[in-house]
């Protein structure tokens, strides 16, 4: 469900939209129906999730994760440049959608990440949760 998510500009609608489907799965997973008016926190309890992050917080790490990926690599390659790039025409009235770099920026500031911070991957590691996994 989440392929490819940190690329992903996703508008507060359609996260609504990915929440509520995230808990018609663990829903589903749980054998409660709608009927039984069991609430979220009580599925969550039954599945063992409470305090878990959920798929938003995921989307927001993997973005991060991405964006730090692409400011280490080179200046001539693709995705640097595309991430860079500034386009020279104007821009359509009305409202403006909120960018991918505006995201990034937000989810920085909501996970106390500073600007310069995406150099040094054991910070980034420890302030984002992110720890390597042995297989």
């Amino acid at each position: 469900m989440v392929y490819g998510v940190e690329e992903w500009q996703i508008p507060n609608r359609e996260i609504n939209k990915i929440l509520s489907t995230e808990m018609d799965v663990l829903r589903k997973s749980s054998r409660k129906s709608r009927m039984e008016r069991t609430n979220n926190e009580g599925i969550k309890e039954i599945m063992a999730v409470k305090g878990k992050p959920d798929i938003t917080d995921i989307i927001e790490k993997k973005r991060l994760q991405w964006y730090s990926h692409v400011k280490r690599m080179p200046a001539e390659r693709i995705p640097k440049l595309i991430m860079e790039w500034i386009p020279l025409e104007r821009s359509k009235r009305r409202r403006p959608r909120k960018t991918w770099m505006e995201e990034v920026q937000a989810a920085m500031t909501t996970s106390n990440l500073e600007p310069d911070q995406w150099r040094n991957r054991e910070e980034r590691r420890l302030v984002s949760g992110r720890r390597r996994q042995l297989l």
